[in-house]
């Protein structure tokens, strides 16, 4: 029987860490904007609508502390960091530049579409919907790349569709336009993130995942602005200074999230890395169930279960004795 390293258990026990952390933060965008029953104690939440302004709002928040922590940690996390950006002001790079900030549009964009899921329908089941994405990036890759997909990836995107199906909640208790709204734009967030995989990957053959990163992020940040200046909200009386908790945790989790799945690829490389990633669904209705206490059916949580085990293996696939491993994802 093999047994671990101390390192690969280390590397898989910081990656599963991330993935809870990500879980918070999605637990946390669903407190915001609806009351929940935190631990079963307390009733606490519900502090904006669901509507696309307030989206906006969110996004804005949780960015105003992303940019500036990413910001303070890229340096550790990649030494030419600035420097890399520095060169990005040559007229030679400018045609990077837009690549990633083409990127950032398009992570402003899978991201205010799930926080619009997430407002709408269960926290689970919306990030379920999500991960529907590789879907999208399999047939992507095999559009634009010429990367036809194996037998286990159609066999893949085959239990991913069955899964997402079961999942979908046809009797929650809410009208059917919020079903409808809630469900379409889960699944469209996952297109949209899918999209984003493919063009970034593309994008890192030329500039670092980290100040791509940091790039992406500050895109995100100016089109939140520049929406909520279109769209404002039409409320003036929000309870700012709980929103503003909320967004700090947030974007503490967000970051905290990417930072120990950065260094968990570094340790065990990204192919593991993902596997770990996949068990994200199941563990946001998990800790949804426990912290706010969400409840799904058998048979969506069967959908669930199949979605992320679809997930699991797609990356499995990936996972070959001689792939390279990355130190950031």
């Amino acid at each position: 029987m093999r047994i671990l390293s101390n390192v690969n258990l280390t590397g898989l026990l910081i990656v599963l860490l991330a993935a809870i952390f990500f879980c918070f933060h999605n637990v946390i965008v669903r407190i915001l904007y609806s009351q929940q029953n935190i631990l079963g104690i307390w009733q606490v939440g519900g502090f904006v609508t669901p509507t696309l302004s307030h989206s906006f709002l969110l996004l804005l928040l949780r960015m105003l502390w992303v940019v500036p922590l990413m910001a303070l940690v890229s340096q550790r996390l990649y030494g030419n960091t600035w420097r890399e950006i520095n060169q990005l002001k040559q007229p030679s790079h400018r045609s990077i530049v837009w690549e990633a900030m083409g990127c950032g549009f398009l992570m402003f964009l899978y991201l205010v579409l799930l926080y619009i899921s997430i407002s709408y329908i269960p926290t689970g089941i919306a990030i379920t919907l999500f991960f529907t994405y590789p879907i999208f990036t399999a047939l992507l890759a095999w559009r634009l790349f010429n990367d036809v997909p194996s037998l286990l990836r159609w066999l893949v995107i085959g239990l991913t569709l069955i899964g997402t199906f079961l999942t979908i909640p046809y009797a929650y208790g809410g009208e059917q336009q919020t079903l409808a709204i809630g469900i379409g734009t889960g699944i469209a967030s996952g297109m949209v993130y899918a999209g984003y995989t493919v063009f970034a990957q593309r994008s890192f053959q030329r500039l670092h995942p980290v100040p791509f990163t940091w790039i992406s992020f500050t895109t995100t940040l100016i089109f939140s602005v520049l929406c909520l200046i279109i769209w404002r909200p039409n409320e003036g009386d929000l309870p700012w200074l709980a929103i503003a908790i909320g967004s700090l945790l947030s974007a503490l989790f967000t970051l905290a999230g990417h930072v120990l799945n950065n260094w968990g690829i570094h340790l065990i490389g990204a192919s593991r890395a993902a596997i770990i990633g996949a068990t994200n669904p199941a563990l946001t209705v998990v800790l949804a169930g426990l912290a706010i206490q969400e409840s799904l059916t058998n048979i969506q949580i069967l959908g669930v279960c199949l979605v992320t085990f679809s997930i699991a293996l797609l990356n499995y696939e990936k996972a070959a004795p001689g792939a390279e491993k990355r130190p950031f994802k």
